[in-house]
């Protein structure tokens, strides 16, 4: 067993928070000892929130290979559902590890998405005995996984909220900052855009100084919207000096064609790029 208690943020607080409280409920109406909610990582699936009726089978932060796990089978299987009368005599997982690991029967998994429809995890309860559930039972789950999607939603809408201001920085006449921190959404990217090319125009910007070292770039991918904004600025006549490039970013786009392609300077920090312009600061 893997115990892994660094939850990827955002937390889950609204959540973990309900699926704790409607955990007795369903346990009292399907029966069954244990509850559960999953969440799907990139190699790892890993219970964010769990029940145990009496003995404790599933603790929270336990963690498990998504290749050897049950939500596996849920989320491929096409009914969103997956659900057996005894694990250990199911000729699919009674070959899984986790399957001894854990000496459970009974087993009934929904996955669970988003209101996006995007996969999350899995909601899911197991009994120690045999148990056969019913197509009422499976209706029963997949609404209250339907519940918890708007728990997701709402706690990835806090997350996304706290990185929602659009930090720009006069440094002097013609010279501002932007600081780019988070996660940018199509949301955000708009805002960004809107608000860094008003202030160009508003403040005759002659330079603006792109900080990225608080920048979270989500599968390696480069938020597009910075080609485009860094391309408006150069038609307002603004050039961009881009800093904070770290070492891990720098590993991940060294190939990127449109990233090295892009007429800007880059340097190593702010004070470089303060350099570059000729201006400097004067410590009193």
């Amino acid at each position: 067993m893997t115990i892994n208690y660094e939850l990827t943020s955002p937390t889950y607080y609204s959540l973990r928070s309900v699926s704790s409280k409607m955990f007795a409920l369903i346990s009292k109406q399907l029966n069954v000892q244990t509850a559960y909610v999953t969440k799907r990582g990139e190699t790892v699936m890993t219970v964010l929130s769990s029940y145990n009726r009496e003995e404790e089978i599933i603790p929270e932060g336990y963690s498990v290979e998504y290749g050897g796990t049950f939500c596996r089978l849920i989320i491929k299987n096409k009914g969103d559902a997956m659900h057996t009368a005894n694990l250990m005599k199911d000729a699919i997982t009674r070959e899984l590890e986790v399957t001894g690991q854990l000496n459970v029967k009974g087993f009934l998994g929904v996955t669970l998405k988003d209101l996006k429809g995007n996969v999350f995890g899995t909601l899911c309860v197991m009994d120690k005995e045999e148990k056969v559930f019913s197509e009422e039972d499976i209706n029963y789950l997949k609404s209250m996984a339907d519940i918890l999607s708007h728990m997701i939603e709402l706690d990835q809408t806090k997350y996304s909220m706290g990185f929602l201001s659009v930090p720009i920085i006069p440094i002097t006449k013609g010279i501002s900052i932007l600081s780019i921190q988070g996660i940018v959404d199509g949301n955000r990217s708009e805002q960004i855009m809107s608000d860094v090319l008003h202030s160009a125009a508003d403040n005759d910007i002659g330079y603006f100084i792109i900080d990225l070292s608080k920048l979270l770039v989500q599968d390696n991918c480069f938020p597009n919207f910075l080609f485009n904004m860094m391309s408006a600025l150069s038609l307002m006549g603004v050039e961009t000096i881009i800093t904070g490039v770290t070492p891990t970013f720098a590993k991940e786009h060294v190939n990127n064609f449109d990233l090295k392609n892009l007429k800007s300077k880059m340097v190593k920090d702010i004070q470089y790029a303060l350099d570059y312009i000729g201006y400097a600061l004067i410590e009193k």
